[in-house]
């Protein structure tokens, strides 16, 4: 398998197939609409345990039952999971992640994006989404459409853990007032593209939800929330669905 074999749109795919073959050097480019370009090395996404943040690490410890890995990229915390005896799916947008995540022994993978999900109603105890993987939504409206969305994958009493960060910070100015524009879209909504070496990705919608309007997107859902932890903006909740 070569990272030729994976989709020509498909960067991080690409990426993580070379890593995978022996690339230990492979890096991506991150373009944003809030910030300047950054590399993103593919060996952050084959981290180990004691590699993760510790919200990623609390995470794993809170999840229950059968997980849902949503955004699982090289698969890391699926294995962790495996290793646990937990019966993981993960899933991901892209092919070549898939293909990493099938190689390196996740035993229960698909290549969707989110909302192609098919609804499997009471099939999951947790819904995990990490690495700032609430982001997966795109906008607000994604979020809103997303807790609905979670109610036909969550078995009764079942739990979405996910991270996300308040990225007001970026938008502060010399005095440390914020400066928005308040007929503008959500500050959170950020749009990105990745590039590694020729190839360039689709324009993709990543969604920062600042604590506050998180809770009260998930409270209005019919969701309790609790958060478990919080390091360096990003914070860790548990929105769990009663019914």
């Amino acid at each position: 398998m070569s990272a030729s074999s994976a989709s020509h749109s498909d960067p991080l795919g690409h990426a993580l197939l070379d890593y995978q073959q022996g690339r230990l050097d492979a890096t991506l480019t991150v373009f944003s609409n809030v910030a300047e370009e950054e590399p993103l090395p593919a060996s952050y996404f084959f981290r180990s345990l004691w590699e993760m943040p510790e919200l990623e690490r609390l995470a794993l410890e809170e999840c229950q039952g059968h997980v849902l890995d949503l955004g699982g990229g090289a698969g890391c915390h699926a294995l962790e999971l495996q290793e646990r005896g937990f019966q993981v799916k993960s899933v991901d947008v892209s092919e070549g992640a898939v293909r990493v995540m099938q190689a390196r022994g996740v035993r229960e993978v698909a290549c969707h994006n989110l909302f192609d999900l098919t609804p499997e109603a009471g099939k999951y105890d947790t819904l995990l989404m990490l690495m700032n993987g609430l982001g997966l939504v795109g906008t607000l409206d994604g979020l809103e459409r997303f807790l609905e969305f979670a109610k036909t994958l969550l078995a009764p009493g079942g739990q979405i853990l996910a991270t996300s960060s308040d990225i007001s910070y970026l938008y502060e100015d010399e005095e440390g007032a914020l400066v928005f524009d308040l007929n503008g879209p959500y500050y959170g909504e950020v749009e990105y593209t990745m590039s590694y070496g020729t190839q360039t990705g689709h324009l993709f919608h990543w969604l920062f939800a600042d604590a506050s309007i998180m809770q009260d997107y998930a409270e209005k859902a019919g969701y309790e929330v609790e958060f478990l932890g919080e390091e360096d903006q990003q914070y860790l909740a548990r929105l769990t669905f009663r019914g």
